[in-house]
């Protein structure tokens, strides 16, 4: 089959492609790299005129007159890879909006998609119309609106999850509804919102690329050390002031006994290397299941704090602890962190689980599968 992807931030398109390489299959992707990440990405679209200065103009320029010079230039980025973009047998978007263009222009490169190849699938694995309505509903359920909710975020900076609260991208979500086969979740917090939708096509555990991640044996457990890797955009969406205030007291109660290492928007490639030597990883505090930066690392043998609510426990029959359930409470952060520094035994079990819960139930081939007999079903 010839697939093409569209969009890439987790590193999941990646890592599915490569899945569906080892099976044979030829596979495209094209989108954005995700800013510092620098994910691959086949037919690469960049943001144009991005300094400080010319960002200031394109807002002012597009509150004068309307008109986004984001959506025109990435528009026309995308006309030049159209006669490479046709003929797939199947096309799977990895959110509503994957070129963050406004209705206009992200409908024009949507119907050009839709029309020059023969399927379509929505990959539902972030924010997007259902989910934020959903999570809006429900504002008592772990999700990224709860810091909005608690004053922490400004509208601005929550701009990419309120987009689809407007009709604009109401009538997006419509329009892609309309000309999708199906919808896929990638984990828990998505396959929630969306039980009970007539398109929905169930949940496809994130792929990831085992054959890639060494297992790194765990460096003396005298000194734990706890890595706690900031990307500053999603600082509050993460939990990552709940995370610094629960390591300010770990380090004054321990001491020596810790190590802390703190990162801040680095590239995904050094932001791997920069968690090899620990022994315990913090990710996010508001999710019911993991994303890729948590089990990249699990795989890697580290305790990851991140979800692992009963949700996902009952999902894959989880009996002993793979990693730690993280929750918005410095206290419970802290209580959580003390049991492994002074049960260090429990750390090197649980990151041996961990690998082997990636191992058996992410493994990116299997996956490939998955997808493979859901796109064809």
């Amino acid at each position: 089959m010839d697939i093409l992807l569209i969009g890439e931030f987790s590193r999941l398109h990646n890592s599915l492609k490569e899945g569906l390489e080892a099976l044979g299959h030829r596979v495209v992707i094209v989108g954005f790299n995700d800013g510092f990440k620098n994910y691959p990405v086949d037919y690469p679209i960049v943001r144009k005129w991005n300094s400080a200065f010319l960002r200031k103009f394109k807002y002012g320029f597009h509150r004068m007159t309307g008109f986004n010079l984001n959506s025109y230039f990435t528009y026309r980025q995308f006309q030049k890879y159209q006669d490479q973009l046709k003929g797939f047998d199947v096309v799977q978007l990895i959110n509503e909006n994957p070129f963050y263009c406004g209705y206009d222009y992200e409908k024009k490169i949507l119907e050009f998609l839709f029309k020059n190849n023969r399927k379509a699938f929505l990959l539902c694995c972030s924010t997007d119309y259902l989910t934020v309505k959903y999570e809006f509903e429900h504002p008592q359920k772990k999700s990224i609106i709860q810091p909005y909710l608690a004053g922490k975020i400004s509208d601005k900076d929550f701009f990419n999850v309120l987009k689809f609260r407007k009709k604009e991208y109401q009538k997006l979500h419509d329009f892609i509804y309309e000309n999708i086969v199906g919808i896929i979740a990638s984990d828990i917090d998505y396959d929630i919102p969306m039980q009970g939708d007539l398109k929905y096509l169930g949940m496809i555990p994130n792929p990831v690329n085992v054959a890639k991640i060494e297992a790194v044996p765990l460096p003396s457990l005298e000194k734990i050390v706890i890595f706690h890797g900031i990307n500053s955009e999603n600082y509050y969406k993460k939990g990552n002031d709940y995370f610094e205030k629960a390591l300010d007291v770990i380090q004054k109660k321990y001491q020596d006994k810790v190590e802390i290492i703190t990162t801040r928007s680095v590239p995904y490639a050094k932001y791997i290397e920069s968690y090899n030597k620990a022994h315990i990883v913090l990710d996010m505090v508001y999710s019911f299941d993991q994303g890729f930066n948590a089990l990249e690392a699990m795989a890697k043998g580290k305790v990851v704090f991140t979800g692992a609510e009963r949700e996902f426990e009952q999902f894959y029959g989880i009996t002993q602890k793979v990693n730690i359930n993280a929750k918005p409470d410095v206290d419970y952060l802290v209580a959580e962190l003390s049991g492994l520094i002074e049960n260090p035994t429990q750390i090197t079990a649980i990151g041996a689980r961990a690998r082997a819960f990636v191992e058996k139930e992410h493994d990116y081939i299997e996956s490939a599968k998955k997808y493979l007999n859901t796109w064809t079903r």
